[in-house]
């Protein structure tokens, strides 16, 4: 536990911290995951040299000094405050920079953040999963034009109406992860916790035979139909409902060698804890114009530090958000190295592919610089 790290206790799983003078890996995971997602990559990075730390984040595990409720506020859980827990983080550790930061799935927009806001502290990044398009920008050359401004919000209504106006009706799952049911859906399935987090894993990764994510032509209700339910879900139908279906057998669990049964047991137990509300509270944050307002404090700014994607082959998440990828290529970034697609994996690139990921990783820093041009502790 770090303690005072912008207000929360910190629960982290670290490994290489032995030996002083190390260089600083530090992993930032996404929903529904935990720190403990990071488990096959940390002693791989730790026996190349590194000191890596990997928090529960705000919201998640046994990180505290959150609040866990639907009404909380969620001020605390802005991209750009979640920016601040990792800058105190690393502040905490005694470091002024890392060497590596990693971003999956949610962390993967807090890790962009990071190094655009920041990139003295972060000065090179690893986006997985999630494309970062880039800040919101404001309006440009508008002072005589007459051009009308439209607010993402409303951009997000309509497209939910055009989705719910479908045969079947559907909606995005992100709207659903908002909803004020949706915490107790996921924390207290007719399924149980157990298998409800089973079929969620195993229906998002490349052991689902389904899973054949390819680039859609617009964002539009037609278009993301085309992904699978547990992105575009059915309407009025609950993520353990749409997952139930496609829940492995009990030959494909136990040859599941990436997630065994205790290691999903760890995630059982650490969410009939917690919760998801808190880890859904970033969910709300997306759909919130005030908490968003904030970020265009960077409208127009680049990541300027070496960046590199990587997705799993299997990944619907590259792809979720149409255009993304492209604009995190040509606009969002000035560096960015490469976009890596990892075969054999899908979301859970960490979980499923650690060695070809910690091999992604390593080349990445080496051609960016190599860490020992990073390596800033305090004594």
């Amino acid at each position: 536990m770090i303690h005072g790290v912008n207000g929360l206790d910190v629960h982290v799983l670290e490994a290489g911290y032995e030996s002083p003078g190390r260089p600083l890996a530090l992993l930032l995971h996404g929903f529904p995951d935990l720190a403990y997602g990071w488990r096959h990559l940390i002693p791989i990075l730790a026996d190349a040299g590194y000191h890596v730390v990997a928090p529960d984040q705000r919201g998640f595990g046994r990180t505290t000094g959150w609040v866990n409720s639907y009404d909380a506020a969620l001020g605390p859980f802005s991209l750009l405050n979640m920016t601040r827990d990792a800058i105190g983080l690393v502040s905490a550790l005694g470091y002024r920079r890392t060497a590596m930061l990693v971003g999956h799935d949610f962390g993967s927009p807090v890790a962009a953040y990071c190094s655009l806001a920041r990139p003295d502290v972060f000065p090179s990044v690893v986006l997985m999963s999630a494309p970062f398009p880039g800040p919101p920008a404001f309006p440009f050359n508008t002072a005589n034009s007459e051009a009308s401004q439209v607010q993402p919000s409303s951009e997000n209504q309509k497209l939910a109406a055009a989705l719910a106006a479908l045969d079947p009706p559907r909606a995005y799952y992100q709207q659903y992860l908002s909803t004020r049911g949706a915490n107790d859906d996921m924390w207290h399935p007719p399924q149980g916790l157990h298998a409800f987090l089973r079929a969620f894993f195993y229906v998002k990764s490349a052991d689902w035979p389904g899973n054949k994510p390819h680039p859609l032509k617009s964002r539009s209700a037609v278009e993301l139909a085309r992904m699978p339910t547990y992105y575009v879900m059915d309407l009025g139908k609950t993520m353990p409902d749409t997952v139930a279906p496609f829940h492995p057998s009990d030959a494909e669990v136990q040859a599941c060698k990436w997630l065994t049964e205790p290691e999903l047991g760890v995630y059982t137990e650490e969410y009939d804890r917690t919760g998801f509300q808190g880890a859904l509270q970033a969910y709300r944050v997306y759909s919130d114009p005030d908490l968003n307002a904030e970020l265009r404090m960077f409208s127009g700014k680049t990541i300027d530090v070496p960046s590199l994607f990587i997705g799993g082959m299997s990944d619907w998440g590259t792809y979720a958000a149409p255009g993304a990828l492209e604009l995190m290529t040509t606009k969002a970034t000035t560096r960015m190295a490469g976009i890596e697609l990892i075969d054999g994996a899908g979301h859970w690139i960490q979980q499923e592919q650690p060695l070809r990921l910690s091999m992604l990783l390593l080349a990445f820093i080496k051609g960016a610089g190599g860490p020992a041009n990073h390596v800033d502790r305090q004594p």
